[in-house]
């Protein structure tokens, strides 16, 4: 049977396009001779393109029904060395990927509300070893789990109350999320049995995009602490969300708003945001994932956010609500590894780069377990040098494979755009690695 027809349980590609691959798999090379020439007319520009390496490494990947699509960046912190895409931003429509698709980057949005947070710190606004409750209020006199089972919660004051330092590198002992961020079915919820309640509230799909900021940074501030602050490493997006918070209140701006006036906008981020317009919306790429044989690809709505994306009620999360195209996190990614200029304007402190980027953790890793090295915002790999634009080599994936990362010694920047909740087999673990190592062989010419 031919492996390209559709069968119940898997999407089927649509036939391979010459024309496509061709028009989407072209790489633009700086070169002042090259723009010269194109000014003076003398190289049609369609032959100033030269064909790239990094979609057909990807291509079989696609052509194995691994991959759907994905939008590829490399860049120096000069320029954009390479911007290609391969494969479908829709399978079943045959909609093939375009450089300019839009993507949920989820937790990629940690770097950036991180990013915001210390341009509070570099005005002298916040300090990263203040208590959160110096901030917000609310935080003051929560309380640490110190045993619990089915039938009791034992709790006590922690040594210390969570700071600013611990709720961006993961430690302050704050939980990944809370129970009122989830949605249940309020009429089934009425008529359950407290089992039943207390299952359903289990069960439900957590959502980024339900409550006020405001409301789900209160209801972290009601939530004992897991762990002593500053001693365990915890992902949580609760921590991040409250970082966003402090934004609000030392600003006074809506962190959303704070984003767009200091971040995006000067930037020149246009199509990076907490809801999509008709237009993003239509530039949109389907979200993936694994079939029931996981052997194909099933087409899926992203659990973690309300539909329809466009609609204004939806909240902003500073943990993990955005969206954006490969070109906007170039721009973004650029201004860091610029140790925090971008095109003559300074957005934050060298000092401030590195710290974000110096990793926060390492000393909590111990012997046998999983070595995990997270900055402020942003998974990091070494300590703060003290001089320099970075500390290390940094970056951030999504929930739904996106990733991004920076290599300061390499003077390189990786932008890898899917939207996928996992890929069949096996191979889906070497796309990424094959898009890097093609990544690093395109920089080193």
């Amino acid at each position: 049977m031919n492996s390209r027809r559709s069968c119940s349980n898997k999407l089927a590609f649509p036939p391979d396009s010459p024309y496509f691959r061709s028009m989407q798999t072209m790489r633009f090379r700086s070169s002042p001779v090259l723009l010269a020439a194109l000014l003076l007319g003398a190289i049609p520009a369609a032959l100033a393109q030269t064909p790239a390496g990094i979609a057909q490494v990807l291509q079989p990947y696609v052509d194995r029904h691994v991959l759907a699509g994905a939008v590829t960046l490399v860049a120096s912190p000069d320029a954009v060395l390479s911007l290609e895409a391969v494969g479908y931003a829709d399978i079943a429509a045959a909609q093939p990927m375009r450089t300019n698709a839009v993507f949920w980057i989820a937790s990629m949005t940690k770097p950036m509300t991180a990013t915001a947070l210390m341009m509070l710190v570099d005005e002298g606004k916040v300090s990263l070893d203040d208590p959160v409750e110096k901030y917000l209020p609310e935080f003051h006199g929560q309380m640490l789990v110190v045993e619990q089972d089915a039938n009791h919660v034992l709790l006590r004051q922690p040594e210390h109350p969570i700071t600013v330092k611990e709720v961006l590198s993961h430690t302050s002992g704050l939980p990944f999320s809370t129970k009122v961020e989830r949605r249940y079915d309020p009429p089934a919820a009425r008529s359950a049995t407290p089992e039943e309640l207390a299952k359903l509230v289990r069960d439900a799909e957590r959502k980024n995009d339900l409550l006020s900021l405001r409301e789900a940074v209160f209801s972290y501030a009601l939530t004992p602490l897991q762990t002593p602050p500053g001693t365990h490493y915890e992902y949580s997006n609760a921590g991040i969300n409250i970082a966003g918070r402090i934004i609000e209140t030392v600003s006074g701006l809506a962190y959303e708003e704070f984003m767009r006036r200091r971040l995006f906008q000067p930037l020149g981020m246009v199509d990076t945001g907490f809801r999509l317009n008709a237009d993003q919306a239509r530039r949109l790429a389907k979200s993936y994932q694994p079939d029931v044989s996981k052997t194909g690809l099933v087409e899926t709505r992203i659990s973690q956010l309300s539909y329809p994306l466009t609609d204004a009620r939806r909240t902003a999360s500073p943990a993990g609500g955005l969206f954006s195209t490969a070109t906007d996190v170039s721009l973004f990614c650029r201004m860091i590894l610029n140790g925090g200029v971008f095109a003559d304007k300074r957005y934050l402190s060298e000092a401030s780069v590195r710290r974000m980027t110096a990793t926060q953790t390492a000393h909590l890793n111990k012997p046998g377990e999983h070595e995990v090295n997270y900055g402020l915002g942003w998974f990091a790999s070494r300590p703060d040098p003290g001089s320099g634009p970075m500390s290390g080599p940094s970056g951030h994936a999504g929930a739904y494979s996106t990733h991004l990362w920076i290599d300061p010694q390499k003077r390189l920047i990786t932008i890898y755009m899917v939207q996928h909740n996992g890929y069949p087999g096996k191979d889906g673990d070497k796309i990424r690695p094959a898009f890097e190592q093609a990544a690093a062989a395109l920089a080193a010419q």
